[in-house]
């Protein structure tokens, strides 16, 4: 049973596990608590290339773990306007913070409404219960 606790209020969440918070019209993504405590350490990241197009669900980014390779998925359809670079060598970040210091990407959403069919804190707390 995962431990719904470090589910952060405020947030957007999809079922792969990815988690968005809405600025504006942009959208700063990573991966949830949940998603790092299963991925165990993180050895290594491929982040998305800036000014690259997205469609909701496309493999934005690529995780290795010490025990598997994980594929992150676009939450929301559009352009990557900021990555986290600090991660490339500082992947510790995404198991240690993975919703602040730990963020993926930024993207500016072809449709801000979109955020709006992700889950919200308490429907992802009930899909990991």
């Amino acid at each position: 049973m995962a431990d719904t606790s470090l589910v952060k209020d405020g947030l957007k969440y999809t079922a792969d596990h990815e988690w968005v918070s809405v600025e504006g019209g942009n959208a700063r993504m990573g991966i949830t608590d949940h998603a790092q405590s299963e991925l165990t350490e993180i050895v290594f990241i491929e982040l998305p290339k800036v000014g690259k197009r997205y469609a909701k669900g496309e493999v934005i980014a690529q995780l290795e773990s010490v025990k598997t390779v994980a594929s992150v998925y676009a939450p929301v359809s559009g352009e990557v306007i900021e990555v986290n670079s600090q991660l490339e060598d500082q992947t510790q970040q995404i198991n240690e913070s993975p919703y602040d210091s730990g963020w993926l990407a930024v993207i500016k959403m072809d449709d801000p409404s979109a955020a709006d069919g992700l889950m919200d804190a308490a429907a992802y707390r009930k899909l990991l219960g």
